[in-house]
């Protein structure tokens, strides 16, 4: 069950907190978050999962920056929220996709638990102007049934954007087996 706007703002300072709500901003059955002023790119031309990849920052101007098709572009909301016994989920606004601008690759969903800013994978479908403070996407909330464990994991509490950061996974696994190969967690059957 997704939460009502009207929830969203009655359960806020309990399970929702969201640095910077705006009453404004919130919508039927969820709460519009807004772009950070900074992004950040990948330089390298191929990404390697098993380690961290060069970033390079940049600022998006007051009369706003072009996106490029074919790039990725890490940005963050503005506001930090903080979610306990629900699952928060945030997906992009439809005024946004109808400019061909996905503010997320795959990594709508969040963990019960999660405090910290949402990083933003944004790729363009043809050249888009962006603006700093846009509201960029849409958070909502799932109900949750069953035992609660929250999530404390390596994004938890981030104050920035996040580049990918697999390769600490990839790697706390080799430390623990150094026998085992990157692909650890994959198991392979024989004959296919």
């Amino acid at each position: 069950m997704i939460l009502s706007g009207q929830e969203i703002q009655s359960r806020l300072g309990g399970d929702i907190v969201i640095d910077g709500f705006d009453p404004a901003r919130l919508n039927p059955n969820s709460y519009n978050l807004t772009l950070h002023d900074e992004l950040m790119v990948y330089e390298e031309v191929v990404l390697d999962m098993a380690k961290p990849n060069r970033v390079r920052r940049m600022t998006i101007p007051e009369e706003g920056l072009v996106l490029s098709p074919n790039q990725l572009y890490l940005g963050r909301t503005v506001e930090k929220t903080t979610t306990h016994n629900l699952v928060p989920q945030i997906e992009g606004r439809s005024s946004i996709g109808r400019l061909g601008l996905f503010v997320h690759v795959t990594a709508g969903f969040g963990d019960v638990g999660f405090s910290g800013y949402w990083t933003l994978e944004m790729f363009a479908v043809q050249p888009v102007r962006i603006y700093a403070g846009v509201p960029i996407c849409q958070i909502f909330y799932h109900e949750l049934t069953g035992e609660i464990t929250e999530y404390a994991s390596k994004y938890q509490h981030n104050r920035d954007i996040q580049p990918s950061l697999l390769f600490e996974e990839l790697r706390r696994g080799a430390d623990e087996d150094p026998q085992l190969p990157l692909n650890f967690g994959i198991e392979r059957s024989v004959g296919r």
